[in-house]
Order: structure tokens, then C-alpha cells, then sequence
């Protein structure tokens, strides 16, 4: 391949990439404007207090951001990234070695069918009574939530990889240790990201009951103990705003990354 075919592609591939996040920008605008239209129509139709306009809502989010806000946003955020974090490199390699090793699969098949359709945040108050009341039980509740849906989809993925590769990789003489890391990790990355690209909103709503008990760090208790039970709609609706946002920009963060790994997954096949 000469030079000026290698720069043509190279070209073409940036003018890809450049048009699919523009089209993925004005869709992201257009889905604003469509709530913003919402958020509008329902506040006319109500005219109570406890539904104020965005224009009055936008304002303070402004201004609560450069203030007590930003840091309940940051706990918050810390709080779901520590749980990703322990669930992804927890349930990664049990998916993994669940995926491929029948034995183990056939004995823990049925414990995780059981316990995997239960709503985990009905195990709030027996975490609270076991870890106590402090930064550990939030995270662990939030992280046992993701930790189950990325174990599911990974045991999945690593069952369904098709035997001829894991054959023509053993003639080569790897070992159980160089098929995890050359063969089942990478496969399974993607099943990773798409288990966490679904649960993220789970994560989230699951995060806003956790903070409201026992701490003073955190949107859920800025939501509901800062400025809902104190009739402060709009700062209220602030804190709405704020993690939503959050729920938001981890959903991205997650797709983007899905996408670039699902390109690379696509360009190793061809």
C-alpha cells in the first residue's frame, strides 16, 4: 500500500468518525430540546410550585454547582466509579472461568440463578447492619448490583466463543493462563462494557436511595434531606439536574468505549 492510499484511508476514517459524532451530537440535542419542550409544557399545566421552568431551574443549577453541589456530584460520582471498578475486576474473571469450566458452572448455575433476578437493593439493611453505615455498604450495595449483571453477561460470552479459535490457539502451545489473557479477556471485554452501559442507570437510581441514609455526602442526600425537605424546589431540581447528568456522561463514557472496542473487534475479524 503506497503512501497516498495509506493518508486516503486515514482521511476517509476521520470524516467517519466526525460525521457519527455529529449525528450522535444533534440527536443528543434534539433529545434536550424535546425534554426541555416537556419539562416546559408540564410546568405550564401544573402552575405549582413544586414545578418550576427550566429558565428558573437552569440559574441555580449554575450557581449550586460552583458551590455545595459540586461537591455532592464528586461523591457521588466516586461512589459509582469504586463500585464499577470492584465489580468489573470481580466478576470478569468468575465470568470468565465460569464460561469455561463446565464443572464450576453446572455447581454455581443455579446460586446465581436464584439470587440474580432478586432486586439487590431489598439487601439494604442487612449491608447497613453488616458494613455499617459508612462509604463501604453505598459502594458494595451499588457494586453487587453491576457485579451480577457483568457476571451473567461474561459467563455467556466466554461459553459462546467458538471452539476452533480456542483450538488453534492451544497448537500454538498456550496454556488455561494464555487463553484467559489472549483469548477470553479480550473477547469478553465487550460483554463487559455492554453489561455496564445497560446497568449504568440502575447504578445510579440505586445510588440515589443508598445516599439518603446516613451520610451527608452525596446527590441523594442533597435531593431529599438538602432542598426537598425543605421546600427548595428549584435547588431541588438542581440536584435532579446534576445527576442526571451523571447518569448521562457515564452512559457516553461507556458507549464510546464499546464502540471503539467493538471497531476493533471488528477490523482483528476481517
Amino acid at each position: 500500500m503506497t503512501a497516498a492510499e495509506t493518508t486516503a484511508g486515514a482521511s476517509v476514517t476521520v470524516r467517519e468518525v466526525l460525521r457519527e459524532m455529529g449525528a450522535r451530537l444533534l440527536n443528543l440535542g434534539l433529545a434536550l430540546l424535546i425534554f426541555a419542550l416537556c419539562w416546559t409544557a408540564l410546568a405550564a399545566a401544573l402552575r405549582r410550585d413544586i414545578m418550576p421552568y427550566p429558565w428558573q431551574v437552569l440559574p441555580v443549577f449554575v450557581s449550586e454547582m460552583r458551590g455545595d453541589l459540586w461537591d455532592h456530584t464528586v461523591a457521588s460520582a466516586a461512589r459509582v466509579l469504586k463500585a464499577i471498578a470492584f465489580a468489573t475486576l470481580i466478576a470478569t474473571p468468575v465470568g470468565l472461568g465460569l464460561g469455561q469450566i463446565r464443572v464450576l458452572n453446572r455447581i454455581f448455575s443455579p446460586l446465581i440463578g436464584l439470587v440474580h433476578p432478586i432486586p439487590k437493593i431489598v439487601f439494604l439493611p442487612v449491608i447497613l447492619v453488616v458494613m455499617g453505615i459508612g462509604e463501604t455498604s453505598k459502594v458494595f450495595l451499588i457494586a453487587l448490583i453491576l457485579f451480577f449483571q457483568i457476571l451473567v453477561v461474561v459467563r455467556d460470552e466466554a461459553a459462546s466463543l467458538r471452539p476452533e479459535l480456542i483450538l488453534s490457539v492451544r497448537s500454538l502451545g498456550a496454556g488455561r493462563r494464555a487463553l484467559f489473557r489472549f483469548v477470553y479477556l479480550p473477547a469478553s471485554l465487550p460483554a463487559v462494557l455492554t453489561a455496564l452501559r445497560v446497568s449504568v442507570g440502575t447504578a445510579i437510581a440505586v445510588l440515589f436511595i443508598a445516599e439518603q441514609y446516613s451520610t451527608r455526602q452525596g446527590l441523594g442526600y442533597y435531593i431529599v434531606t438538602l432542598t426537598w425537605q425543605r421546600l427548595r424546589y428549584e435547588k431541588m431540581y438542581a440536584g435532579i439536574l446534576a445527576m442526571s447528568l451523571l447518569g448521562l456522561v457515564l452512559y457516553l463514557v461507556v458507549d464510546a468505549l464499546e464502540r471503539i472496542v467493538g471497531r476493533w473487534r471488528q477490523a482483528g475479524e476481517s
